[in-house]
């Protein structure tokens, strides 16, 4: 498939996992990407994968400094852009009454401002027949025990696309939301090991956790003209987990 044939994206958090694997999809069906990631390791390895039509800059999306400099090597390089797949998110666990704020501050800094100044940013450069994708979550409607920052900013994450869907009336720009279940990336396989991951494939009809390449399977249709009639959707890819 050739959907992108010569489209420019920008995908954050993109060195590994979901965004990775959408870095690839966008790549394999004809864009040029600009991945946008804070460790240079990960990056360097990214590059090397994914071959002459990615682009990597370090940085953080918490960091607006780091934003700057990301949309102006796509200004430089390409002139305008096509695709904004605001991928980086953060989370971790921690039950209601051990809640600090600094939790909340991390959690909320990338999720949701980070978020917000990927997308703002970006505007500038793109036009007509544009296409934002957020990374939300089955968290955000389903809630998810000991994930209460995580799963409010997911939920702040869905709102965001309704909100921005009005605010770009007139624009030809879309923004909808990509809400995966439990995916079996990397980081995702070391953390719960054997058992939870079959703890987490249990809970969804399909009874498997996600390959990160069914995720940006969906990304790719959200970033192409086959999704030219959708704005503020969210479309869930998380097995039925959040559907029953």
């Amino acid at each position: 498939m050739t959907r992108l044939n010569g489209k420019t994206a920008v995908i954050t958090g993109g060195a590994t996992g979901i965004g990775l694997a959408a870095a690839k999809r966008f790549i394999d069906e004809g864009a040029v990407v600009f991945i946008f990631g804070r460790r240079q390791d990960a990056l360097d390895a990214a590059m090397a994968d994914l071959g002459p039509n990615a682009r990597v800059v370090k940085g953080s999306v918490s960091a607006e400094a780091d934003l700057d400099r990301l949309y102006a090597a796509v200004k430089a390089e390409r002139g305008t852009l096509d695709i904004v797949f605001a991928n980086a998110g953060t989370g971790g666990p921690l039950q209601l009454g051990q809640i600090t704020a600094q939790h909340i501050n991390e959690t909320f800094d990338t999720n949701v401002k980070g978020t917000i100044f990927t997308v703002q940013k970006a505007l500038p450069l793109m036009g007509q027949g544009g296409s934002i994708i957020l990374t939300g979550s089955s968290a955000g409607t389903t809630g998810a025990p000991a994930f209460s920052a995580y799963s409010a900013s997911k939920a702040a994450v869905r709102n965001l696309a309704r909100t921005w869907a009005e605010d770009l009336k007139g624009t030809g720009i879309r923004v909808n939301v990509l809400s995966p279940g439990a995916t079996a990336t990397e980081l995702a396989k070391e953390a719960l090991g054997v058992e939870g991951q079959k703890v987490f494939a249990a809970m969804t009809p399909l009874q498997r956790m996600a390959d990160p390449a069914e995720i940006a399977a969906v990304a790719a249709f959200l970033a192409s003209d086959d999704s030219s009639f959708m704005t503020a959707s969210e479309v869930a890819v998380d097995g039925g987990l959040a559907q029953l």
